[in-house]
């Protein structure tokens, strides 16, 4: 006969080593609230800033869920490194806790799940005793709640349907509104930008990142536009609140998304956008030409248009031919050692360049001993003289 307290044979408490559990306002949690449903462990710590990004993502997916009925609960396993730490982050959570000084309970489950990074998510079937997938973080990120209940056979339909809708990808299709906003607020209709090269630009006010590419990819519109190239860019909003919005948008000479969490959000997930600023490039035709914009406007400014691989693999040939007239090796100013050159095939890349703090591939001045690597356009800046062996 079932106890009443879910001690039972195959329930919670047998299949796992939990006492008792806490909510974020500190009650205590009792154990059979978790019978009968999908458990998902999670393992994070406030310091770390993957958790601290992955964590409303978690928060909004258990919500709905909550909303509409699912038997899905989380539990909070914490690496933080003291107790008001734990605290802190707890409370930004609406599920319960192990609490922080349970540490023999905190050992065993990462014991038992071989936990050895974080953030981590455990999703147990009902009743804790089988493993449904043994890292769901990126099932959360990419799908959200619809990725419930986690098991191999929902992952396969949704990625089905994901390569359904990419197949059929249209600009219209994208957008869950008709009409997007210009500078002086007028709409503009989506159906307007078919035909034309779309830049989806997610962004934040407050990003510093985000504020230093706005700038660039601002000059780069310029420059397209001047030359009546069919280019267009629209802004997805990540800002936390409509103010941001406003003051990110003044920097901005293009369209934008109406402030609204849901559509950017929407967008956001189909993209898998995990970091800003993104730059998801839409061809003429609807489909998506590549979701790595932000890097090709850095490497190759308004000369990366149309963004299209037959384009990269153009200027790459290029810069390949003008390699060839670089120095070997040169000193710069800003290291100790002497640099030489490499390819991507001879270790360059992809890099941050040292001098300018800008995306590198493939080509660089590099030193084989610390890593350090400046692109080969920054090493032109060495002090005269500097430079070692002919070619220049």
């Amino acid at each position: 006969m079932e106890e009443a307290d879910g001690s039972e044979r195959g329930g919670i408490r047998s299949a796992l080593p939990l006492g008792s559990l806490i909510a974020p306002s500190g009650d205590e949690v009792e154990l059979p609230e978790l019978e009968g449903k999908v458990i998902g462990l999670y393992f994070a710590a406030n310091w770390y800033p993957k958790c601290e990004a992955f964590t409303p993502a978690l928060a909004a997916a258990y919500q709905q869920l909550r909303a509409r009925g699912a038997g899905f609960e989380v539990v909070f396993v914490s690496c933080d490194e003291d107790g008001p730490s734990f605290e802190r982050f707890h409370r930004a959570m609406p599920w319960p806790a192990v609490p922080f000084g349970d540490l023999p309970c905190k050992k065993s489950l990462s014991d038992m799940f071989q936990v050895e990074g974080i953030p981590r998510l455990v999703v147990l079937a009902p009743g804790g005793a089988e493993v449904v997938c043994p890292d769901a973080v990126e099932l959360v990120h990419r799908y959200g709640d619809p990725a419930f209940p986690f098991t191999p056979a929902r992952v396969a339909e949704l990625e089905a349907d994901e390569r359904s809708k990419f197949a059929s990808q249209t600009l219209e299709k994208l957008f869950s509104v008709g009409h997007v906003k210009n500078g002086s607020n007028e709409q503009v209709p989506i159906a307007s930008l078919v035909g034309k090269t779309v830049g989806l630009y997610f962004s934040a006010h407050g990003c510093e990142p985000c504020v230093k590419f706005t700038a660039r990819l601002a000059a780069i519109y310029g420059n397209l536009k001047g030359r009546s190239q069919e280019f267009e860019v629209v802004y997805i909003p990540m800002d936390k609140d409509e103010d941001g919005y406003e003051r990110s948008r003044g920097d901005m000479p293009w369209l934008a998304l109406p402030y609204d969490g849901a559509p950017s959000r929407e967008l956001a997930r189909y993209f898998d956008v995990r970091e800003i600023p993104t730059l998801v490039v839409i061809g003429p035709d609807g489909k998506t030409v590549t979701r790595d914009g932000r890097n090709l406007v850095n490497l190759y400014f308004d000369m990366a248009f149309p963004f299209t691989e037959e384009q990269v693999r153009l200027l790459q040939e290029l810069e390949d031919e003008q390699a060839k007239g670089y120095a070997p090796s040169l000193r710069h100013a800003g290291h100790r050692h002497e640099l030489s050159v490499v390819s991507e095939k001879s270790g360059g890349g992809p890099y941050v360049c040292c001098e300018c703090d800008e995306q590198g591939l493939g080509w660089a001045y590099q030193c084989i001993a610390c890593g350090y690597e400046i692109h080969l356009r920054c090493g032109r800046d060495a002090e005269d003289g500097g430079a070692v062996g002919a070619g220049q």
